[in-house]
């Protein structure tokens, strides 16, 4: 099975990455590592693509966790067999990062590079709040449940994740 968890920032894309990796076995790939080095230094963004299509060809089954377009996105969707989008409200999603921070402050997840200390800065706040919520973003969302109404699960609160974890990919979380 092949897994694309999309979303906004603070969602809770990776927790539940990490939830369906286990529970079905998966390898899986945070795109947060991907993309950042240590010390939140941006990788190569030709190095980035190539660790996501090694990744995707090196293994029959996996879980990918975020959005980042840039990354093989479309051939991320196309080869899912599940897509998952987080759509949690902005307030929700704030808890979440505070939440975060409390849990990791001064360490690295382990969804993040080594050397990435946890920080929310009045940049990355303003991204969970207003900026990561773009009309443009919207529309990639939808887009996606257009273009993939019968493999896209749509979480929008708590309590849909919850019923999820007890029942993945029951068909009322599809987008059609």
């Amino acid at each position: 099975m092949k897994i694309a968890i999309l979303g906004y920032s603070g969602s809770g894309k990776s927790t539940l990455s990490k939830y369906l990796a286990k529970e079905y076995d998966l390898p899986i790939l945070h795109l947060d590592r991907v993309q950042y080095e240590s010390n939140w230094q941006e990788r190569d963004r030709q190095q980035a693509i190539e660790i996501v299509n090694q990744f995707m060809t090196d293994n029959d089954n996996w879980v990918i966790d975020g959005n980042y377009s840039r990354f093989c996105q479309q051939e991320r969707l196309q080869q899912a067999d599940r897509i998952v989008l987080m759509l949690f409200n902005r307030f929700a999603c704030v808890h979440r990062v505070l939440k975060r921070l409390r849990k990791h402050r001064h360490t690295c997840r382990d969804d993040i590079a080594d050397g990435c200390t946890e920080k929310v800065d009045w940049e990355f706040f303003w991204w969970v709040l207003y900026k990561g919520r773009s009309e443009k973003r919207r529309n990639i969302y939808r887009h996606i449940k257009l273009t993939y109404p019968t493999k896209t699960y749509v979480l929008c609160n708590q309590r849909q994740l919850n019923a999820f974890k007890v029942n993945p990919f029951d068909e009322c979380f599809l987008s059609n």
